[in-house]
């Protein structure tokens, strides 16, 4: 990747209906390069024991990571309602999709390379991090981004984390979820 010309450190907050006592906190760090590429680290504390972490897997594309630990961005060029959606698995799988709006025109996205996801987990913390190209960042586009993630807890419930959480439930996806303009 080329020199960062950005670079973020964010906390997120639980969503308040929605709340586990596994995590502690998350936080993340976002870097932009000017080549449309992007590092993102996921720092996600609390107590291990209570957390459903999937074990490792071999790199590759999967689908409906979500519905587990899985930690999430979510990238629109300026100006437009098109976005990606990238997630991220401790498993080591990933998933990149495309809409064309809000929840519309859902597509793999197919011009995506596999992201390169390294994944730490110490006794009360989990690191990961993913290094990915996005043609949507290249040229010096502006951007809004948000970003998620979905704690698994032991019990089976799941806690939804995020920069903003404009509605009554958890919708990553929400237009004002973007609230990150880099």
């Amino acid at each position: 990747m080329s020199p960062i010309i950005q670079a973020h450190m964010l906390a997120l907050a639980p969503h308040p209906s929605a709340l586990g006592d596994a995590v502690r906190s998350v936080e993340a760090r976002l870097a932009r390069a000017a080549d449309g590429g992007l590092t993102l680290r996921y720092c996600v504390e609390g107590d291990p024991r209570r957390m459903c972490l999937p074990p490792p897997r071999p790199p590759r594309r999967a689908d409906e990571l979500w519905r587990h630990t899985c930690l999430e961005a979510f990238v629109a060029a300026d100006p437009g309602a098109a976005y990606v959606e990238l997630n991220f698995s401790p498993s080591g799988e990933w998933a990149s999709y495309t809409f064309s709006a809000y929840r519309t025109g859902m597509a793999i996205d197919e011009q995506i390379e596999a992201p390169a996801i390294t994944v730490k987990r110490d006794e009360d913390v989990l690191i990961l991090d993913a290094a990915v190209r996005l043609t949507c960042l290249r040229a010096g586009t502006a951007a809004r981004v948000a970003l998620a993630a979905v704690i698994e807890e032991s019990s089976g419930s799941l806690s939804y984390w995020a920069l903003e959480h404009p509605a009554a439930k958890p919708d990553f996806h929400h237009p004002r979820s973007f609230t990150l303009r880099i």
